[in-house]
């Protein structure tokens, strides 16, 4: 059904009837008529002319209307609002003050190139106008012509106009010059010269300060916090003259003064000021969290970052953090987080009081939160560890089942930090085994059965009714269950023989989880080789849990102190992650809550997270090379490559294959014999040979190519708080795609499943999507998902382009991803040189395409091993005049086959690469993957 249109050319006619009438009443309606109209979205340009006509007026409000007009128009029909400029001109000279400022803040909303040049002389002159309200207007306008235009705010000398107002005998004047002077130094090209702040400065604006409006305080405050003081007696008087601010009753105004004064902190070397400013904070800080509770939550949020930097604040302050009973459940939870950081020696007993309380709540994630805090408290504050232990032992008597399985949770931490100290407990906590029904729990039960097997009798028993229903359960209770049993076979080999041998056999012959069946592998060999080096690896003494794991990096939590209130202040995160526009400069790290281990504790002790790095910038646009005569040379080349040498065929995997030794006789007896009959693709462990060259061979095939650091794919913004990082790679000649699910949203998550849309190379899921669920609110899970191009193709444009649907229990979110063209590169893509030699011939020479590779000082070695890791494979090869000539061949994983001839010039970093194909669509990809390749 069509929409029918807006106007009936009766009712234009009316409008255009009455904006043109001479009566004034009349007119003014009309143009509300017309204003009513386009604020619901109905276009109304068509009456441009009409309503331009009616600025030439001295009633302010139908001049207003009129100037809203035209910002919303202007853009659309620029050289009818070429017609408004002497209008703009005249109305910048009115006698009113009112309709001069008007006139200059309308000009510098109007986003037209054809109008800015005719708005220097107006601003200019409004920039030194008698009334202060024009000013001001001004300085704001100055600021808007930079965004449109900065080369002529520099060049028409506006910016030393805006330094010149800074000392203003207006202070709203200097506030607005500042903000206008700020918000040019973070968007210019080349800011430096642009704020430069020096004594005199600063002092002029802590003399506005006194008398601004509380947003003009803001910008004057902020502007204050990025200066450096001289000396200590600067720093000192700053703080003397902002301190005040603290008792404002804007919230805003007094968390921008305590960033001043927090920055001042770091300048001032008197130990006694400090601690008098710090008593003057306590109170402030304190003040704030009996407000409305969303500004209670970015108080707290604030208050977190400042706990985190200077303790001593608010250690006395503890009690205005106990939760209350109608606190809204990000308060709370936030307020605990706090009690933790400022809990000591002197307060832990309060501090257990209050949490077992809260452990009694009806908010069940609440409940989790504080008996998860305990065990932080525990593991904090070791003189009251035995305390902690004996709450949560009384907790676990209550047999609510959530509150017993978040403190098995906690119980395997605290363990983690006392070694052998507390273990009488295990016997309570083997009582409850079968409430235990979440993965965490479960992951946490396993690791302490595992851990203290010697002293817990029926330990094989409780591993084995969880090994009952191995295929039920996830990936992470698995993983713990094979490294707690193997721990198990270690110290009791004699009668848990079976045990081990069916656990191996489970995850090496009846799991498609690669993770799962490479430990088993791995666990399998180091038993059956050296059981000796097994119980070193796998009974290691493990590192002792920090007691602060969730504090922010020492050099993150600095730059977020000078963003104390904004919008990084509460996400916890720098600008430069979540603004569009600015490259990250660091990834948070751990994420909060994070103080427990990991699903795989043992395994995984000592691997380190590496922070994300900005994705690597794209190849630059490839540089068409090609001419008639190297052409003819090329195939002159290739006249007789059927004779050239062969390149070696041993794979680039080789150097890694592992090279077993014999197990010994030792072995043997350590073992009993239990391992004669673990099978292993079809061979059996008992055959030395036969087990461990199955085994050896599984580790030394395949490719295990380079990935680009993890880039954003779905923003939290576009995922209702669901942030996706990902990138792809190709190991054991499969697609990975790697990502990283971070829940920014305040509830939970789960059920999450994913879905591609038909693409260029048909690839499609190899399994379900796997991630931790439900996830947590601010924390993080990896998932690694297997790719198999056994999909419907449907031409992409561009061709690596992947459509992806991931749907959760908020929403379905769809978003697009590139796949690097090297990861689709098969392991089955090396031609026979005569083959080679004849599809080269075969194709036209129009679908060859030529380029240049620069800033490759490698080897002519090192280039080709470096591809082949890739399955870029070299056919043959030649010196021809001092040039090593490589010609290679791959294939994508849809069978599109592509040649190419590397020319590697000695002393030289340029390469010259020809590629050929019969689909010539995929060169300038394969030429980027060159380059991605050979510069990685």
């Amino acid at each position: 059904m069509k929409e029918k249109p807006f106007h009936h050319r009766g009712e234009i006619f009316e409008l255009k009837a009455e904006l043109n009438s001479d009566k004034k009443d009349k007119k003014k309606e009309a143009v509300k008529k017309v204003i009513a109209s386009m604020t619901v979205g109905k276009d109304v340009s068509s009456l441009f002319p009409d309503v331009i006509n009616c600025m030439q007026t001295e009633n302010l409000e139908l001049k207003k209307l009129v100037y809203l007009y035209l910002m919303n128009y202007a853009k659309t029909q620029p050289d009818m609002a070429i017609l408004a400029v002497n209008t703009f001109v005249k109305d910048c000279e009115d006698p009113n003050p009112l309709i001069r400022a008007l006139a200059v803040r309308t000009m510098g909303c109007i986003r037209v190139d054809k109008i800015t040049e005719y708005l220097c002389e107006p601003l200019r002159k409004c920039l030194k106008d008698e009334d202060p309200y024009v000013r001001k207007t001004a300085a704001v306008c100055v600021a808007k012509l930079h965004d449109i235009n900065s080369q002529l705010v520099e060049d028409q000398g506006f910016l030393e106009s805006l330094r010149e107002i800074l000392s203003d005998s207006n202070p709203m004047v200097v506030a607005n010059a500042v903000a206008s002077l700020s918000e040019i130094h973070k968007t210019s090209p080349n800011p430096t010269g642009v704020f430069d702040m020096n004594s005199g400065t600063v002092n002029k604006l802590l003399t506005a300060l006194n008398e601004c409006t509380e947003w003009g305080q803001i910008f004057i405050l902020d502007a204050i916090a990025e200066y450096q003081p001289v000396s200590d007696r600067e720093a000192q008087s700053i703080v003397e003259r902002v301190t005040p601010r603290l008792s404002h009753a804007n919230a805003a105004v007094v968390l921008s003064a305590v960033k001043v004064l927090m920055q001042m902190m770091e300048i001032i070397k008197n130990d006694q000021i400090i601690d008098q400013l710090s008593r003057k904070l306590a109170p402030t800080l304190v003040t704030l969290l009996s407000s409305e509770p969303e500004i209670q939550y970015v108080s707290l949020r604030n208050i977190n970052l400042i706990v985190q930097k200077r303790p001593e604040i608010l250690r006395n302050e503890i009690k205005a953090f106990f939760v209350k009973y109608n606190d809204p459940i990000y308060v709370k939870l936030e307020k605990l987080d706090i009690m933790i950081r400022l809990s000591t020696s002197s307060n832990i007993a309060q501090v257990l009081a209050e949490l077992k309380e809260y452990a009694t709540e009806v908010d069940v994630d609440f409940v989790r939160k504080s008996v998860r805090a305990i065990g932080r408290c525990a593991i904090k504050v070791e003189q009251a560890a035995e305390k902690c232990v004996s709450t949560l032992i009384d907790l676990i008597q209550t047999k609510v089942n959530y509150v017993v399985q978040e403190a098995v949770v906690v119980i395997r931490d605290i363990f983690r930090k006392y070694p052998n100290k507390y273990e009488s407990i295990i016997s309570t906590l083997c009582e409850n085994l079968d409430s235990l029904d979440e993965p965490d729990a479960k992951a946490s039960m396993i690791w302490i059965v595992g851990e203290y097997a010697e002293r817990i009798d029926n330990a094989d028993e409780l591993l084995q009714s969880f090994l009952d229903g191995f295929h039920d359960e996830t990936t992470q209770v698995q993983l713990q269950l094979l490294t707690a049993i193997v721990k198990l076979f270690l110290k009791r080999p004699a009668d848990t023989q079976d045990l081990v041998q069916s656990v191996l056999s489970l995850v090496t012959q009846e799991s498609d989880n690669p993770d799962l069946r490479d430990r088993g592998y791995i666990y399998w060999r180091l038993l059956s080789t050296d059981p000796a080096a097994a119980k070193e690896v796998v009974l290691a003494e493990k590192p002792l849990i920090a007691e602060e794991t969730d504090l922010l990096e020492p050099t993150l939590l600095d730059e977020l102190m000078c963003h104390i209130s904004t919008l990084a202040s509460v996400y916890h995160k720098p600008p430069s992650s979540f603004v569009e526009g600015n490259s990250p400069i660091r990834k948070l790290p751990i994420p909060r809550e994070s103080t427990t281990s990991s699903d795989n504790t043992d395994a995984a002790e000592n691997q380190v997270q590496t922070q994300q790095q900005p994705a690597a910038a794209a190849p630059a646009q490839p540089t068409v090379i090609s001419t008639p005569q190297e052409s003819a040379v090329a195939m002159d080349l290739l006249g007789d490559l059927a004779s050239f040498d062969s390149t070696p065929s041993t794979t680039a995997n080789d150097m890694y294959a592992p090279n077993v030794q014999p197990a010994g006789s030792s072995v043997i007896d350590l073992l009993s014999g239990t391992l004669d009959s673990l099978q292993m693709g079809g061979n059996t462990a008992g055959n030395q040979s036969g087990g461990l060259s199955s085994l050896s061979d599984m580790f030394s095939t395949g490719t295990s190519t380079f990935s680009e650091p993890k880039v954003v794919w779905l923003s939290a913004a576009q995922g209702k708080g669901l942030e996706i990082s990902g990138t792809f790679s190709l190991r054991q000649n499969v697609v990975h795609m790697d990502m990283t699910f971070t829940n920014n949203a305040m509830q939970a998550m789960g059920g999450f499943a994913i879905q591609f849309n038909k693409n260029s190379f048909g690839l499609v899921p190899a399994a379900q999507l796997e991630v931790r669920s439900p996830l947590p609110p601010r924390q993080s899970a990896d998932s690694s998902l297997q790719l198999k191009p056994l999909g419907a193709i449907l031409k992409m444009d561009p061709l690596n382009k992947l459509q992806i649907a991931i749907k959760n229990s908020i929403d379905v979110f769809y978003f697009d991803v590139l796949i690097p063209y090297h990861v689709l590169f098969v392991e089955d893509g090396k031609l026979e040189s005569r083959e080679f030699l004849t599809q080269w011939k075969e194709i036209p020479n129009n679908s060859e395409r030529s380029f240049d590779i620069n800033n490759v000082p490698a080897s002519s070695d090192a280039i080709e091993n470096k591809l082949k890791m890739s399955n870029v494979f070299t056919v043959a090869k030649r010196n021809v005049d001092g040039q090593n000539m490589h010609y290679m061949s791959l294939k994508f994983t849809n069978n599109i086959l592509v040649l190419a001839e590397l020319k590697i010039q000695s002393g030289n970093p340029t390469l010259k690469l020809a590629l050929k194909s019969s689909i010539a669509e995929v060169l300038p990809g394969v030429y980027q993957a060159f380059e991605l390749i050979l510069h990685s």
